[in-house]
């Protein structure tokens, strides 16, 4: 679109870049940051106040805060490979960060960054976390009924990817261009 100046403001109608706009890096990190606190926050809060102690009922018993460590993936499965866990989220932290050098599209930003603060907040609990280096279990803590215990990060994780699989669908690239589906 052009602005008033009748300059290239680098933004098209589906919020990606025109002709190569302005790289959308900073959205990304922005975005990254923001789960990466929140899920830091919770995690810290959780740990202090919820660890051993009784589920709080949020929504009756449809929604609760219950503590749990988990050392496996989603839904506690591959308990015996955190290592293996901790190495896929640094690959795709790696892999991201590759990408934003060609990034041009808000949404994918928005995406990436999601990805990216949920990678990286599951990692820290890896890396940081007993029983020990690269082997620490994640703080999980919101318990829907009839669901998995899962933290903010694992949040952010799955509506990056959900995100993406839109993305993908309406044929936006990271790099802005649209394509046929």
């Amino acid at each position: 679109m052009r602005g008033a100046d009748g300059a290239d403001d680098g933004a098209d109608e589906t919020g990606g870049a025109a002709a190569r706009g302005p790289r959308r890096i900073a959205i990304l990190l922005g975005v990254a940051a923001l789960a990466y606190v929140l899920d830091l926050v919770t995690k810290l809060i959780v740990v202090a106040k919820l660890e051993h102690e009784p589920a709080i009922e949020v929504i009756g018993t449809w929604l609760r805060f219950h503590a749990v460590r988990n050392p496996g993936a989603a839904f506690g499965m591959g308990e015996a490979l955190t290592i293996v866990f901790t190495a896929i989220a640094a690959i795709v932290i790696v892999v991201i960060l590759r990408i934003a050098r060609k990034l041009y599209s808000r949404p994918w930003a928005i995406a990436l960054g999601l990805l990216l603060g949920g990678a990286l907040g599951n990692l820290t609990d890896r890396i940081f976390r007993s029983p020990g280096v690269f082997r620490g279990e994640v703080v999980d803590f919101i318990a829907p009924a009839h669901f998995a215990v899962f933290n903010l990060a694992d949040s952010a994780i799955v509506c990056g990817g959900i995100l993406i699989v839109i993305l993908s669908f309406r044929g936006l690239d990271p790099d802005g261009t649209v394509h046929d589906k």
